[in-house]
């Protein structure tokens, strides 16, 4: 169990993906155009795909693909031409969840390492052997498994069959995701990736005699969300997985933005090197700031410990700093940067550059619009604009404003 867990990062589109690898993942999983369970995620059609995996391996990095969608008899056919499309495109695994898409997969691509999704609710050892025996290489972990049942299981396992398990991002308030209450309030099917996530809508109270009269259901001034589970954080406990057996630590997220990949992935890439190098130093506290800085919902560990530390229902979104540019390029010579405005930012103010391995503060000491104007404030959406005096900087870096530094 000393071996260094791969490092999985989410890719709804080619940005995210050329974000993930730079940021530090090992591996990326993402869906090509039809049959993953992000259907409105960016996804890859065949050109995006082959340019993604190029890409990815020309950086010694994994690419996983789901087609994880649960079939019908007629998704057959064109299940199969996704899943050669997949191989001929050069990815190293598939993802899927039905047994039917795991017998296409190794009838028609045989080549491609198969990957059993959490969807397919794997909480014994017995299932893992199952899948196995039909040639599965990995198990992505339900769940809603303890760290000490994980431990048991990987135990009584073959060391050649990795375990994987989400560690950060979004969690179902359904079994492992199988969930059919988008089906009934919206007849978007979750089990085909059309989930409208209706766990995460406000709901109020109706009295059957009072039609139309919504009472309201008050945790917050926010309201209540009954269903909404917590986001899943365990970046404090990278070590506890560890001996449990985890061999892939998985980051949810494929409808995320860039900004938040760069921010989780980073911050887990930092962690889990640290705790490699001494897995008896404290952990950086840090790094549980840097994920913060990212859009989440309240942080839990899930099931991890036993029952959820927290229940549902908390609210929406929080987020500790705000993204406000995009560098496009750097001018060593000059410390000229170019970047693209996203958010309102100020010359004079102190921004954080989050690249590969750091986030440093810097003052904006010079600020300019792309055809040399001196401006005092980036107001305008997707602005181009050159900062003065810059730190060192790389394209595809981002940049911050902590929410206490917020002016204007």
């Amino acid at each position: 169990m000393n071996r260094k867990p791969e490092l999985l990062a989410p890719a709804g589109a080619l940005e995210q993906l050329e974000t993930a690898v730079r940021f530090g993942a090992d591996a990326v999983y993402l869906g090509a155009q039809r049959f993953g369970l992000r259907a409105y995620a960016g996804n890859f059609d065949a050109g995006a795909l082959r340019d993604g995996v190029c890409f990815a391996h020309g950086h010694g990095v994994k690419v996983y693909v789901t087609v994880n969608a649960f079939l019908y008899d007629d998704d057959l056919d064109a299940a199969a031409d996704t899943l050669r499309a997949v191989d001929g495109a050069g990815a190293d695994a598939v993802i899927v969840s039905d047994y039917a898409a795991a017998e296409l997969a190794r009838r028609v691509a045989p080549r491609l390492a198969l990957h059993i999704s959490t969807q397919a609710n794997t909480l014994n050892t017995p299932s893992c052997l199952h899948w196995r025996s039909l040639g599965a290489s990995r198990i992505v972990l339900a769940r809603e498994l303890s760290l000490a049942r994980i431990g048991q299981m990987r135990r009584q396992l073959p060391q050649d069959l990795c375990l994987e398990a989400f560690v950060h991002g979004a969690m179902c308030a359904s079994y492992s995701g199988r969930c059919v209450l988008s089906n009934y309030l919206t007849g978007r099917d979750a089990n085909q990736g059309g989930c409208a996530q209706p766990c995460r809508w406000r709901y109020a109270l109706v009295e059957e005699k009072r039609p139309g009269q919504y009472l309201p259901v008050f945790q917050d001034d926010q309201g209540t969300y009954l269903y909404s589970a917590n986001d899943l954080c365990m970046i404090r406990h990278l070590g506890e997985l560890i001996r449990a057996g985890v061999g892939s630590f998985k980051i949810e997220g494929r409808m995320k933005t860039p900004y938040y990949v760069a921010t989780v992935v980073g911050a887990y890439r930092r962690a889990l090197d640290q705790y490699m190098e001494n897995p008896n130093a404290p952990f950086d506290e840090g790094l549980y700031r840097e994920v913060l800085c990212a859009s989440h919902r309240p942080f839990s560990t899930g099931f991890y410990f036993g029952a959820p530390d927290s229940p549902p229902g908390e609210g929406g979104y929080e987020q500790s700093a705000v993204f406000v540019a995009s560098v496009l390029a750097y001018d060593e010579t000059t410390r000229c940067a170019l970047v693209q405005q996203r958010n309102r930012f100020f010359d004079g103010e102190t921004l954080t550059l989050l690249s590969p391995g750091a986030a440093v503060n810097f003052t904006v000491c010079g600020l300019e619009t792309q055809d040399g104007q001196r401006v005092s404030a980036a107001p305008h959406p997707q602005q181009i604009l050159r900062l003065h005096d810059a730190p060192p900087m790389h394209k595809g870096d981002f940049i911050r404003r902590s929410r206490a530094e917020k002016r204007g």
